[in-house]
């Protein structure tokens, strides 16, 4: 996850410059220095509880007892340099550091004393733990939490070390207390987390970010009205659950969906939703309310041969599918999902792809079906500027008609396309067709890229490339050594 910070317009340099020069020049005095492990003792000494953060890094003079080769003349300069930053400064280089270091920068001035425990950011990941101390990971979200002051705008859980324990329920349970606008746990070893009741009473979040946990929402919950994000990763949950989940997130923009469990059907009712990510195995995807919607990358991961004649409802997918997002401008069809899309295919779409910009297929030349489908989505995409094909051969050829003539189904240039690039393909005829159809077909083509599956294929598909004709005097062909 990704976040951007407003530069504060006092600052002569970005951010990073003074992340920089304050771990080089203050805390590399400090690094052969662990916590103690007092400082995660939940009695904190009478005679350090004006301070409790400068006694959770040791006592000062004990530290210049310590401390390595170094001028007191030099170290009181850098001293004074950070002393005399001006505040946002000081925030900005607190939230670029790890947890730990955050924390240690507490006994380098009165003006940073009670800085980090302030902090609206708390990320406690693999960097909060040191190899060369007891400290465990518990304990350290714990004391954060037990002096920290003031709001809390983003809570992240991200440590592949750590087992999901209770202790998960108490954090969660003292967030409630605080407005927390983005939440994200990911629980990288043990079983699925089932998430406490206390997730679905922060009200305020705008970003939420799951990885390996049970949703159970309370009967109670009326959803998050001020959620705009949402990435869910090896979760599990009802069909009623992620349904509710989602209409009852009526800002929803951004929807990322990977390797779920528990449900099959992807409804999805998000009026204000701009971008959707889905990787899984599901059976069908219907887009309720999403006239918005211009992001879409879908991944079929669970293929059943014939996967058209499993249910009546799967007559005639691309039509329905396109039909559902007409303002798409990007789509990506990954894994099996154009065999799904393949469902039903027939004729001419009866309203084109006006915004589609952008398209990925990964595709089985040896199934004319999924041929017959790019070949109609490729029509109904009179904007399309950029295409990639991943070939996909592991696959048998599909019972019945396996060979066709491009031509007969798409006889009209594809205007707007300028880069083409083709993955994987193994030298076969229905893949060298597709590519002399390309060629010939777009006029404003400036580059094709192709990179073979192997090298045994290689030189004789560079002979097939140079003798085709293109309708691009300027169309560059790159071959790619695989």
């Amino acid at each position: 996850m990704s976040h951007r910070h407003a530069i504060p317009s006092c600052l002569p340099h970005p951010p990073s410059f003074f992340v920089c020069f304050f771990i080089s020049s203050v805390l590399g005095c400090l690094e052969d220095y662990p916590l103690p492990t007092e400082l995660f003792s939940l009695q904190i000494p009478h005679s350090t509880a004006q301070d409790p953060i400068a006694h959770c890094l040791g006592d000062s003079t004990d530290m210049k007892r310590k401390e390595p080769p170094k001028s007191h003349y030099k170290m009181d300069i850098e001293q004074d340099r950070l002393s005399s930053l001006p505040c946002p400064v000081i925030e900005q280089i607190l939230q670029h550091l790890p947890m730990k270091e955050a924390v240690r920068t507490s006994v380098l001035s009165t003006k940073w004393r009670y800085r980090s425990s302030t902090l609206g950011r708390l990320v406690f990941d693999h960097q909060c733990v040191s190899a060369r101390n007891q400290i465990t990971f518990v304990n350290i979200v714990d004391h954060v939490l037990l002096l920290h002051t003031g709001p809390i705008d983003m809570f992240k859980l991200s440590n592949r070390d750590f087992f999901a324990t209770s202790d998960i329920d108490r954090w969660i349970l003292y967030l409630t207390r605080s407005s927390v606008k983005e939440f994200v746990l990911e629980i990288w070893k043990g079983a699925c987390f089932t998430m406490p009741s206390g997730l679905f009473s922060l009200k305020e979040l705008t970003h939420l970010e799951l990885f390996n946990c049970l949703l159970k929402p309370p009967s109670t919950f009326k959803g998050f009205r001020n959620l705009k994000s949402i990435d869910i990763q090896h979760v599990t949950g009802a069909q009623d659950v992620f349904e509710n989940l989602i209409v009852s997130c009526p800002l929803l923009e951004r929807l990322t969906l990977m390797n779920f469990d528990g449900f099959t059907d992807l409804n999805i009712d998000a009026p204000n939703l701009q971008f959707f990510d889905v990787g899984g195995a599901f059976e069908d995807v219907n887009f309720v309310n999403a006239l918005n919607l211009t992001v879409v990358a879908i991944a079929l991961y669970d293929h059943v041969p014939n996967h058209q004649r499993r249910s009546p409802r799967n007559s005639g997918n691309l039509l329905k599918f396109l039909a559902q997002i007409p303002c798409i401008q990007r789509l990506e069809i990954q894994s099996h999902f154009l065999k799904y899309l393949a469902a039903g295919v027939s004729g001419r779409l009866p309203r084109p792809c006006r915004d589609l910009n952008y398209l990925s297929i990964r595709i089985n030349f040896s199934d004319w079906e999924e041929v017959l489908t790019a070949v109609f989505l490729l029509r109904s995409s009179p904007a399309l500027q950029e295409l990639e094909i991943l070939v996909r051969p592991e696959e048998e050829p599909a019972a019945g008609r396996t060979k066709f003539s491009i031509k007969d189904y798409c006889n009209h240039p594809f205007a707007q396309l300028q880069l083409v690039r083709i993955i994987g393909t193994s030298n076969t005829q229905p893949e060298v067709d597709f590519i002399e159809f390309l060629l010939s077909n777009s006029p404003m083509l400036e580059k094709m890229t192709v990179k073979p599956a192997s090298v045994n294929c290689g030189w004789e598909l560079v002979k097939k490339l140079l003798q085709f004709k293109r309708a691009s005097a300027n169309a560059e062909i790159i071959y790619l050594e695989p």
